[in-house]
């Protein structure tokens, strides 16, 4: 099968990814092969592909954002006969068994599995996933609509959670990306009125067509107070204004896996009157259930931008420069 492997992490912009034939994969107990249609492109990607988070596994296939159909199953499978469409996320497994899993936080187990960092991912023809942890996904989605769900959209809605936002509540995003261009459209669902801070006129052009109430630059102040907002952009010194931006009580939460320095703050500027500071790390598969049941139900749209397989050093090159609106899905199979 063809794929895409890092050897070892370097700057995208010396095309670190080498595509590469190897052997398909073969699925264990409780594990099934899957056949890739399509890998979306996640920034956490470009995060491991750059070194900015430490190497687990190497060399290692990236990609967490996987659709794809059944091709073979393991010893031990019930749910699956072969040949279902399914889709496979970040949170790859659990050991079930910690303190955190028992208790219902399995995003926080003490010995995870994340898909593309810890075992091989979606930048591949084939790829194995735990039985137990990948989605059937509902018919009326397109594959190439349901990848940037499997990421951006879970990591969003946890984030949403995470953020408190009160029914009819002003929400503020900061950066405009595949995550934040799902979650506007949960926030409009529930009567929100967004409020979205991001730097680059495409995406600011992106977030007024998809009906946000107001559009600025990423380190302005919205001319209303938020009772919640989410910070996309992996850039610490964003944290300030933000939080300059909420209302008394209000809910700041950082949904990026990385962050820059976080600069030093005046507490009784930026954290007094209850302002909350919040972190969202991975997701649990009921996240992911509760999302793609929201996708078809109300119904949530992607904008994406497809790349073959071969260009994915590209794919999160664009990622990088923000070139792309929307989100950004390597094609690796026909429908």
């Amino acid at each position: 099968m063809k794929a895409m492997v890092l050897q070892w992490p370097g700057p995208i912009e010396t095309a670190p990814l080498q595509l590469m034939e190897l052997p398909v994969p073969e699925p264990g107990p409780g594990e099934i092969l899957i056949k890739v249609e399509v890998c979306g492109v996640c920034r956490t990607d470009l995060h491991i592909t750059e070194g900015e988070l430490p190497p687990h596994l190497q060399p290692i296939i990236p990609g967490h954002e996987i659709v794809g159909t059944i091709a073979k199953c393991g010893p031990g499978i019930h749910r699956y006969f072969g040949g279902e469409r399914v889709g496979v996320a970040w949170l790859g497994g659990t050991d079930g068994t910690c303190t955190y899993c028992l208790r219902g936080n399995e995003n926080l187990c003490e010995n995870p599995i994340f898909t593309g960092y810890d075992v091989p991912g979606g930048y591949s023809e084939y790829t194995v996933a735990r039985e137990d942890f990948v989605y059937p996904l509902p018919g009326a989605i397109a594959s190439g609509e349901a990848a940037p769900f499997l990421c951006a959209g879970i990591i969003g809605y946890r984030a949403l959670q995470r953020a408190e936002l009160p029914i009819g509540g002003a929400l503020g995003l900061y950066g405009f990306g595949a995550s934040a261009h799902i979650l506007i459209q949960i926030a409009q669902h529930l009567g929100s009125e967004v409020y979205v801070c991001t730097r680059e006129e495409h995406h600011q052009r992106l977030a007024k067509k998809m009906g946000a109430h107001w559009v600025g630059g990423a380190d302005a102040i919205p001319p209303k107070k938020l009772q919640s907002a989410i910070m996309f952009a992996p850039a610490g010194p964003l944290i300030l204004p933000a939080l300059t931006a909420l209302d008394k009580g209000g809910t700041l939460a950082l949904a990026g896996i990385y962050m820059t320095p976080i600069p030093e703050m005046d507490y009784s500027k930026y954290l007094f009157l209850e302002h909350t500071l919040r972190s969202v790390t991975a997701n649990t598969r009921q996240d992911g259930r509760e999302l793609l049941q929201l996708a078809s139900t109300i119904p949530l749209h992607t904008h994406t931008q497809e790349f073959p397989l071969e260009l994915a050093n590209e794919a999160l090159l664009a990622l990088k420069q923000d070139c792309v609106n929307g989100a950004a899905v390597l094609r690796i199979s026909a429908p």
